[in-house]
Order: C-alpha cells, then sequence, then structure tokens
C-alpha cells in the first residue's frame, strides 16, 4: 500500500487539530506551535514531551449533568437527555487551563458493570458521580485530562429508549461531543443549563465491546472535536455480529439486547421494541435498510479522527472480521491509525498485557489530545501476539508482503481429501449430509469417516507458514434442498501450546493505575494468560446461508438440478502453523453452536476440480504438495482447542 495518502492525512489531521488547539487552549503546549507560542509557558500538568500526574485525583470536579440530543426517540414530545457523569482536575480549572476529555459511551454501567470486575457506577446523596469503573479517570485525570461516562439513551440514568446500534444510540453520544464543543445544550439536576468552557473540545472515545461499537459509530458521522478513538473488541457492523452471512447467530437478538440494558420502564419503549424485532428480518436473514444504519464501515469516508484499535484473534464473541473489514476501510482512506492483535479472546487489553496498554493508551492521548510531539505515529503501527507470552511489532496489517495464494483440493484417499498438490480434476465430486456437528465433532479425528463434514489436509509443512489476513473457500456446489448452512473452519493439526479461548485467569494480587478515593480505588487485580497443550485448534471460522450466495440482500433458491459457485468468507486471522504441522480444511453444514440452525437435511456435493481455499500467507512459505492427506493421530490425553462456542445469547 503507498504511504503518500495516509501521510498526507496524517498531515492535514494535525494541522486541523493544532489549529484549534492554539485557538481553544492556548495555555497547552503544542508540539509545532507558532512561534509565540512556544514562549508561553506549559501546564503543569505537561513535562517534555509527555504527560505527568500534577493535579489532585481526590480534590478532581465531579459533575453529573444531561445534555440534550436531537432525538425524542421514547415519543413523549420532549428531546431526549443523556445522562454525562464529568471528573475533571480542579487546579486545571481553577488556573483556566482548558483540558481535553477522554470519554467512554455504554449501556452497561447500572445494568450490567464494565471491566473484568463488573463495576458500576455509584453516586453520592445529591446524585452526582462518586465512582467510575475502570481506570480511566483515576489515571487521566491527574495528567491534565478530564474523563466523561456517558449512559446511552434509553439505558441507565438516560431518558429515550435504545436502539441497539442504530442512529438514537449513535446520535446520544454524538450529542455529548457536541457539548464539550458549544454545540449542544446540557442541565443540571435541577434544570440549570450548563456549559463546558472547561474543555478544549478535543475528544477521544474509547470502549469495550459495544462500548467500542458505539466509538466507531460517532467517528462514522465525522462530528467535529472526536480527534481519536480506541474501540477494544468492537464491533463495525451490527449485521455482522448478528448475522453471519445470511445466517442467525441467536434468536430475537436486538430484542434481547435492548431489555437487558434497558433502564426505562417497559411501556415506555415498547414501540421501539417492537420496531427492533420486526424490522431486523430474522425470518430471512436479509441485509437491509435496519441493518444499513447499524453498518458504519460505508461511512469510513466521514471518519475525521484516528483510530487505534485492539482485538483478540480468537473472539468467539466479536470476530475478526469486525476490526479487520473496518481496518480496510480506513487504511483506503488514509486514516491514522494503529492496531493490537492477541491471541485471546473477547479480553480487554488491560487483562491481558496491562504496563504495556497503558503506556500505550498514555502515549496515544498525549499525542492526540494534548498535541505533544511524543513520536507515536513514528512507531510500528502495529502490536502482535505471534505465540503464548511472545508478542513482537509490524509495519502494518495484514502482514506486509502477504499475498493470496490458491490452494486446490483433492481426492486423497477417499475418506480425507488433500489441501495442496495436484488437486482434483473437474466433475470429481465429494458429498457431505447435514448432520449439526458440534466443533469438537466436526473437526476432531480428521482421518475417521465422520457423516456431516468434508476434511482436507495438507501435507506436513517443511517450514512454518504464516497465515496474516482473511481467507476464503470457493466452492462448486449442487444442493438438493433450496438452502443450508456452509460452515467452513481451517484448522492447525498438531500438538503445541496455545493461549486458551478462556482468556486470561484473575489472581488474588493486585496492581494500582493511578490515584484513588475512599469510594473510587484505581486497583485491580492481576491477571494472567491462560494456555494449554492441545492437538488441534480452530484457526478461523466461516459460515453462509447458501440461498444468499449472489447477495445478502435477498435469497436465491437452489435448484438440485443445477451448480452453483458460492465464496465462504472466513474471519480475518494471523498466526504461524509451525513446521511438521498439518493445515486443514472442515466443510460442515449446520453449526448449533454458533448459529441459530435450522437443520435442513440437506445433502452437498463439492466439485472438487473447481474449488480452492484462498490463503493469504507471507514469505516463500507452500503448503507441501501432496496425493494422499497424511494421517494425523490425535494425541492422547491432550485437549483439543476446538471448543464449544460462544453462549448465542452474550452481551457485545
Amino acid at each position: 500500500m503507498s504511504t503518500a495518502r495516509p501521510r498526507a492525512r496524517i498531515a492535514t489531521v494535525l494541522a486541523s487539530l493544532l489549529v484549534a488547539a492554539l485557538a481553544a487552549a492556548p495555555a497547552v503546549a503544542s508540539p509545532t506551535a507558532a512561534p509565540a507560542a512556544r514562549h508561553r509557558p506549559a501546564p503543569p500538568h505537561v513535562v517534555g514531551t509527555g504527560t505527568v500526574p500534577a493535579y489532585s485525583y481526590a480534590d478532581a470536579i465531579r459533575e453529573s449533568v444531561w445534555v440534550e440530543t436531537r432525538a425524542d426517540s421514547d415519543g413523549d414530545g420532549v428531546r431526549d437527555r443523556v445522562a454525562v457523569d464529568v471528573v475533571r482536575p480542579r487546579e486545571a480549572a481553577a488556573a483556566g487551563v482548558r483540558v481535553p476529555v477522554i470519554m467512554e459511551a455504554s449501556p452497561y454501567y447500572l445494568c450490567c458493570g464494565r471491566g473484568n470486575e463488573g463495576e458500576l457506577k455509584t453516586y453520592d446523596a445529591a446524585g452526582v458521580i462518586a465512582k467510575v469503573p475502570l481506570f480511566y479517570d483515576n489515571y487521566f485525570v491527574p495528567r491534565g485530562y478530564a474523563f466523561v461516562a456517558v449512559d446511552l439513551a434509553g439505558t441507565a440514568r438516560s431518558t429515550g429508549c435504545e436502539d441497539v446500534g442504530g442512529p438514537v444510540e449513535v446520535g446520544s453520544a454524538t450529542a455529548v461531543v457536541d457539548w464539550l464543543n458549544g454545540r449542544a445544550r446540557a442541565f443540571t439536576g435541577d434544570g440549570r443549563q450548563v456549559d463546558a468552557g472547561w474543555s478544549t473540545g478535543r475528544v477521544g472515545m474509547i470502549g469495550k465491546s459495544w462500548d467500542g461499537s458505539v466509538a466507531n459509530g460517532v467517528a462514522a458521522t465525522g462530528v467535529p472535536g472526536l480527534a481519536t478513538i480506541v474501540p477494544i473488541s468492537a464491533i463495525s457492523s451490527w449485521y455482522d455480529y448478528m448475522r453471519y452471512r445470511g445466517m442467525v447467530t441467536a434468536a430475537d437478538y436486538p430484542g434481547y439486547l435492548h431489555e437487558a440494558v434497558n433502564g426505562r420502564p417497559e411501556e415506555v419503549c415498547a414501540q421501539v421494541l417492537a420496531r427492533l424485532r420486526a424490522d431486523s428480518a430474522e425470518e430471512t436473514g436479509n441485509y437491509n435498510g435496519f441493518w444499513a444504519q447499524r453498518d458504519y464501515r460505508p461511512a469510513a469516508d466521514r471518519v475525521r479522527a484516528s483510530v487505534f484499535a485492539a482485538h483478540g484473534l480468537n473472539d468467539l464473541n466479536v470476530t475478526t472480521n469486525q476490526f479487520a473489514d473496518w481496518w480496510q476501510e480506513l487504511a483506503e482512506r488514509g486514516v491514522p491509525r494503529k492496531l493490537w492483535l492477541s491471541q485471546s479472546g473477547h479480553q480487554d487489553p488491560f487483562d491481558v498485557r496491562r504496563a504495556e496498554w497503558v503506556a500505550a493508551l498514555h502515549r496515544w492521548f498525549d499525542y492526540w489530545l494534548q498535541g505533544l510531539p511524543n513520536g507515536v505515529l513514528d512507531e510500528p503501527r502495529v502490536d502482535l501476539q505471534t505465540a503464548p507470552h511472545t508478542w513482537t511489532t509490524q509495519r502494518d496489517w495484514p502482514a506486509p508482503g502477504t499475498r493470496d495464494v490458491r490452494v486446490p483440493l483433492g481426492v486423497g484417499d477417499g475418506v480425507t481429501g488433500t489441501l495442496g498438490g495436484r488437486g482434483a480434476r473437474p466433475g470429481q465430486e465429494q458429498a457431505y449430509v447435514d448432520e449439526s456437528l458440534t466443533e469438537e465433532e466436526v473437526t476432531a479425528e480428521p482421518n475417521t469417516a465422520t457423516a456431516g463434514r468434508l476434511v482436507f489436509l495438507s501435507g506436513a509443512l517443511r517450514t512454518p507458514l504464516r497465515i496474516s489476513g482473511s481467507p476464503s473457500v470457493r466452492l462448486r456446489i449442487r444442493v438438493d434442498r433450496p438452502t443450508t448452512e456452509l460452515s467452513v473452519r481451517l484448522v492447525d493439526y498438531g500438538t503445541a501450546e496455545r493461549v486458551s479461548f478462556g482468556g486470561v485467569r484473575t489472581l488474588d494480587t493486585e496492581s494500582c493505575w493511578g490515584a484513588s478515593t475512599d469510594v473510587d480505588d484505581a486497583c485491580y487485580r492481576d491477571t494472567e494468560e491462560i494456555t494449554e497443550v492441545s492437538d488441534h485448534a480452530v484457526l478461523t471460522r466461516g459460515w453462509l446461508d447458501a440461498a444468499h450466495h449472489r447477495t445478502l440482500r435477498f435469497t436465491t433458491p437452489l435448484r438440485p438440478d443445477r451448480s452453483y459457485g458460492v465464496t465462504v468468507a472466513l474471519s480475518a486471522y494471523d498466526a504461524v502453523v509451525p513446521a511438521g504441522h498439518v493445515l486443514g480444511l472442515v466443510l460442515g453444514q449446520s453449526d448449533p453452536e454458533f448459529t441459530e440452525t435450522d437443520d435442513q437435511d440437506a445433502t452437498v456435493r463439492v466439485d472438487l476440480g473447481r474449488s480452492e481455499l484462498i490463503l493469504p500467507v507471507t514469505g516463500r512459505a507452500e503448503l507441501p504438495p501432496v496425493d494422499v492427506a497424511p494421517s494425523v493421530p490425535a494425541a492422547p490425553g491432550q485437549p483439543s482447542s476446538a471448543r464449544s462456542a460462544r453462549d448465542p445469547r452474550q452481551r457485545p
């Protein structure tokens, strides 16, 4: 990828930020300020090119306000108001030093908790914020930032109705950015209007899962003042979260999430809930206008903020295409960006690599919100975990030099097919029936004949194979039913120590990240990575409702007398398959652990000569040619890391 456009985009974004800095906050140091500005003394929280803890957290100003949005989602004739809890340094306010804002907008602050320890907001007797979940306020407020915790519309203490990733939800958070820039109104609990004159107007949004998804959505509006976002394990398309290419992941998912976080009396939002259920088109699995409203990727052209994304490569809740597709859209538009990829599941980097994560966040926010020239954009763009306890950096993602390799499917010994080598002639078919196998059933003992799957194996790898990017499988099929689910898995067969999908274990010890008060401490229980030795691991997965093979917007029923070309996209991945291991491709149909299976009892016939795996690999690594798939014995006493999938009705 050319670097010319990204560098030009970075220069433009930086120029606009620095102009805003000089206009709104002349007391804050800027790396490229005009000569006259350089002689102004830096505020006490800036030393050199970084911020330091110069202000009292215990004495910080704590206030709760309600920001007026543009929506009336509960239909009461009054614009919705979202609860906004603010913690900011008192000494900076007294000295007239404006501060930038770190903001997290969440539906979870009172219903469900945040972080590994499930922290909730608490309030004093006057209804003013006393405790904010997570460490962001404890760490950053003494360093010259304000922290703002927003209850999304319809949740906790806000009015309105939660619409699950939609325009009301995103608009409620966007309104707070507007208020911090003087473009919206806010009120205290007793009705007094208040402004945010203490703010520079520069805002950085952060959050994991649903909270990070909101940050993606707000960035996609292009709202002025949003300087950066840090989406962690976040959604960029709610369709891809609740639908796997036409397959429903769980029944009534939008309704379930609405009810889980709803903070209003049930009757107030009954109509909104009914619309969520009706408009999501569960009966068809189609992508429609409802899902387009909740798809932030097409609006990547509007993004003005830089993006620091983090994701677990083995996240079974928010799958990796959520970051990968968003990342690609941003890259094509030259958006300044950074990425952390761990081998864990749905974990926050704070619980995976704590000290390094806090340091990275600190430098990122200092650069984008304080305007400090700390060289963060000169560092490698990507931090990547390659093995248990092992991290590296690289220039970009997918790994530079990655290319797509077409890997043919072969007949093999009639039980197990081959992956690589000469492949099969067109017309050579293998058939499998719909048996609704679990992931363990569909991937274990690949050399054993098992109804309900087809397995294709490479030869034992002669050199390590680096996979980086989004694989896909092109199949030529005939199906004896109007549709069936097609499920695909790419599997690493070979004994190794691997990071558990469970991610981390919570320990009895604590570490502290910032200052504390009697009711809001900065100390969190330490965690450690869970690993296990297993004889195989599913690297990545993909699904398709076969009747959606032409488009996700409508179905095209299959005729039994006709062959169809279909492409099953697998989730993005990055891994090194060691030398001596065997790479496997496993085809199944109904997938009861990951989707709301409608077993069609279909038989699928695959034309091997017209089918292939498209594999993004780096370097010169190739799959060794094979004519007969090798025997892959299970290692006695060693569990597989193919495991039971996500709870089908979990929260993002």
